[in-house]
């Protein structure tokens, strides 16, 4: 598909009464596809997927567009949606730890890149805590420093291991076995993908 194609095929999956905070509907999309205002429609494309949960293929054709404009953080950004419809999406509140008290002396990236541990409330066949792998999105900033707060999205490694984790649970962000930061979680949501689907 061309770049045309994929944004149409997008925004034929946004519904038509839907609206963003912003009032951005898919008649705004179609405006921006109608002069040839790609970026643009791509960037409300975006916007309107933040508003309800729109399908997998939604995101997939986004990234591809993204990817084909050279938009390297909207293509981001779309694979990393298409990862949360996949296998669900937990927002939180993260704080690490202070340098000082902690190995990671550097900021951690903040578009997907890292994925670390979380101790979850998951126990190990002998008794012991037991992590589980997501990946971690930092909301509204390109990194977070040692000792920062912000909003994460984490996508589950194994979706099924989450499946427990709700809003005002506490969890714990491991790099190595001493504690990274906290976390208080806000939103869970599962996967709304499933294979064959």
């Amino acid at each position: 598909m061309d770049i045309i194609e994929l944004l149409e095929s997008a925004a034929l999956l946004v519904p038509e009464e839907a609206a963003t905070p912003h009032d951005v509907t898919a008649r705004d999309v179609w405006d921006c596809l109608a002069h040839d205002d790609w970026r643009t429609a791509l960037n409300l494309l975006e916007e309107c997927g933040d508003g309800r949960p729109l399908p997998l293929t939604f995101w997939e054709q986004a990234a591809v567009a993204a990817e084909q404009l050279c938009l390297r953080r909207s293509a981001a950004w779309c694979h990393w949606r298409a990862a949360e419809t996949r296998n669900g999406m937990v927002r939180a509140e993260l704080t690490l730890r202070p340098a000082a008290e902690a190995r990671r002396s550097t900021p951690i990236p903040g578009h997907g890149v890292l994925r670390p541990m979380w101790d979850i409330g998951n126990l190990s066949p002998t008794g012991g805590a037991a992590v589980s792998i997501a990946g971690l999105w930092v909301e509204d900033v390109p990194f977070l420093e040692p000792g920062g707060r912000a909003t994460v999205r984490l996508v589950p490694l194994t979706p099924s291991h989450w499946r427990h984790v709700e809003a005002g649970l506490r969890i714990t962000m491991h790099e190595d076995r001493t504690a990274a930061g906290t976390a208080l979680v806000l939103e869970a949501r599962p996967p709304a993908y499933r294979a064959g689907t």
